[in-house]
């Protein structure tokens, strides 16, 4: 069977590209470079491909940059917020449309290359805030995308009843590359360990009773600390 992977090179995609790797899958893997301030996961995406020996593809949408409008992934302006994912907080890294305009995309290419399926890394924690990784518009994407063209593609999202510590926790059984994904929002060379991915990348693999292979920043709280108050810094 034949699949595209909507590969951000973060945590959950690694874990995704690595099950259907590991399932026997003939993958090919879409990054899509929009902007984001943290590019710093294009490069883990590389690497993962190359790790994984799954041919690889950089969608450069850069041009769509002045359409995002004001939010905290695409304006440098517009800061990233340390400290756990509130509904506000998170609210200001929506790129509107996103997941929209990646899958629309990988969909062009998975039926351009004849592929059965297109795959996706939502998960249940997911759904609370952004519209676009709520199961109904999952379901009404897939729906458009069979009916797109001749050649019918599934839409799949296997993690979408897990959630970050069930990913992880996976992801250690499949022997996945962890430790060469990126979470953190504000880019870098290192995790900051404070922003509202980083600290639901530590609390997974704190919950899921694995370690964290993440090399953080020097002034990281410790997860110790941030365990015992509850992730919140």
């Amino acid at each position: 069977m034949k699949t595209v992977v909507v590969f951000s090179g973060g945590l959950d995609s690694t874990v995704l590209l690595a099950k259907l790797v590991a399932g026997g899958r003939d993958c090919r893997a879409l990054t899509i470079d929009y902007g984001q301030r943290h590019r710093r996961e294009i490069e883990s995406a590389r690497a993962i491909c190359a790790l994984l020996g799954v041919p690889h593809r950089i969608a450069d949408l850069r041009a769509l940059i002045p359409l995002w409008g004001s939010n905290s992934l695409t304006d440098s302006s517009v800061c990233v917020e340390d400290g756990h994912y509130t509904e506000e907080r998170m609210k200001s890294t929506v790129v509107p449309g996103r997941n929209l305009i990646l899958l629309s995309v990988a969909a062009a290419w998975a039926i351009a290359e004849k592929c059965d399926t297109l795959a996706y890394g939502a998960h249940s924690g997911d759904h609370a805030i952004y519209p676009d990784c709520r199961p109904e518009f999952a379901e009404a994407a897939g729906h458009a995308i069979a009916l797109a063209d001749w050649h019918k593609v599934t839409l799949e999202r296997p993690f979408v009843s897990m959630d970050k510590a069930q990913i992880a926790r996976l992801g250690i059984t499949l022997n996945a590359p962890l430790h060469l994904s990126w979470s953190c929002y504000k880019g870098g060379t290192l995790h900051c360990g404070r922003c509202g991915t980083c600290i639901e990348r530590r609390e997974a693999f704190w919950n899921a009773g694995i370690p964290d292979p993440t090399t953080y920043a020097p002034d990281a709280p410790a997860a110790e600390v941030l365990a015992k108050n509850n992730w919140k810094l």
